[in-house]
């Protein structure tokens, strides 16, 4: 007989599964996809397509029969110019055969990451607020997600005093993302030194995940995996979504020693096996017109940044200048609301959307996270509905 009241037993779900929240930026946005003329700042996700070249080459590559699985790793040939533009660019330095895994996007490199070096009960650091994947990916492979929270008055960086007072002798690894979703903070070289200092101190691994790292304004960016010591101990994540307009590709890399590359594959092959070809094509096509790419959108951001940070000023919303990504993190606590109070009641009076600070952890509250990847226009309309909102 069927029952449609049954409820499975609670020892069937997976403990660790049971505790970890369902993402508030994906509930957030479920209500907003039931809405009509909802003014978005909220999905950080380009409004530009990804170049014509690009697109072109999957196009050109399915055309030539590309359509069988590739190596575990990936292509050699991509990964052959992933080597030459993390040196060209950053100056890491990564053999192609055996130091780079080609993922489905960098979620599943930070997946594979997290579970090739987490055995339960490790502790696992992060800065707060952070992307909303970070603890509850730590969760998943048994360990125990530490956060540390930032503030505005720092400009959001990870300190190592901060770091100091909560790390421990059950302390496995420090995830970091500069520049950084939500706040668009990013780190100075200093900064990047003190926090490579940190991880070797302790002698901990290092997983950053730099996939904004193209996508700065006022400094150029520097990866704390550059600095002398950092190589043997760091698993580095990029990819194309972000900065090339290319998040449904779902193309990413993992960068790392050979035994860490080597235990990533391991998980990555058995469950994910490889990452589409026809994306691989179009990554080695992304990258042999990087500059001219990136900067085309890079400078529309830039445009974008600077009048939504000057509207908050004029508007009464204290925020900090972000540095890098397309995010700016404004704080509303003179508006006597909660994060989750004002995105909810700017949807529903004015119908803009933005994300409440707490989905990024309890470090949030009192701020929301406003993505400047969308047209001018539409800030500027999405600005006078908040002013209005705020006024009211």
């Amino acid at each position: 007989m069927h029952m449609n009241d049954s409820k499975l037993r609670p020892n069937l779900l997976a403990q660790q599964l049971q505790a970890v929240p369902r993402s508030g930026i994906r509930d957030f946005f479920e209500i907003v996809s039931t809405m009509q003329d909802v003014i978005s700042l909220g999905i950080g996700e380009p409004d530009f397509d990804a170049p014509w070249h690009i697109r072109e080459a999957s196009v050109f590559a399915l055309e030539r029969g590309a359509t069988s699985y590739t190596s575990n790793l990936g292509l050699l040939s991509l990964r052959q110019d992933i080597a030459r533009y993390l040196q060209d660019t950053m100056g890491l330095s990564y053999a192609p055969d055996t130091e780079i895994l080609i993922s489905v996007g960098v979620s599943e490199a930070l997946d594979l990451a997290i579970r090739a070096i987490c055995n339960p009960g490790d502790e696992i650091m992060y800065h707060e607020p952070c992307y909303v994947s970070y603890g509850p990916l730590i969760q998943f492979a048994h360990g125990v997600p530490v956060p540390v929270p930032t503030s505005m008055e720092n400009e959001f960086r990870l300190t190592r005093e901060a770091l100091e007072a909560r790390v421990t002798p059950r302390t496995k690894a420090l995830l970091l993302n500069y520049p950084n979703n939500p706040t668009g903070a990013a780190l100075g070289p200093e900064e990047a030194k003190d926090l490579a200092d940190f991880v070797l101190a302790h002698d901990l691994i290092l997983i950053t995940d730099e996939i904004y790292a193209e996508l700065t304004y006022d400094q150029s960016h520097v990866s704390v995996a550059a600095f002398p010591g950092m190589h043997e101990r760091t698993i580095f994540l990029h990819g194309f979504s972000k900065a090339w307009a290319m998040t449904g590709f779902r193309l990413g890399y993992a960068c790392a020693p050979p035994e860490l590359t080597d235990a990533m594959m391991k998980i990555h092959q058995y469950t994910m096996l490889c990452a589409p070809i026809l994306s691989q094509e179009a990554a080695r096509e992304a990258l042999r017109r990087v500059d001219e790419d990136v900067e085309v959108m890079k400078s529309e951001y830039r445009k974008r940044r600077n009048f939504l940070l000057n509207s908050f000023a004029e508007i009464g919303l204290p925020c900090f200048m972000p540095r890098g990504a397309f995010y700016a993190f404004p704080c509303i606590e003179k508006t006597g609301l909660t994060a989750k109070e004002f995105a909810f009641g700017l949807l529903e009076q004015e119908k803009v959307a933005c994300v409440p600070g707490t989905a990024f952890g309890p470090s949030g509250e009192g701020f929301v996270r406003c993505a400047y990847a969308t047209s001018l226009d539409a800030i500027k309309e999405a600005i006078q509905r908040m002013a209005r909102f705020i006024g009211g």
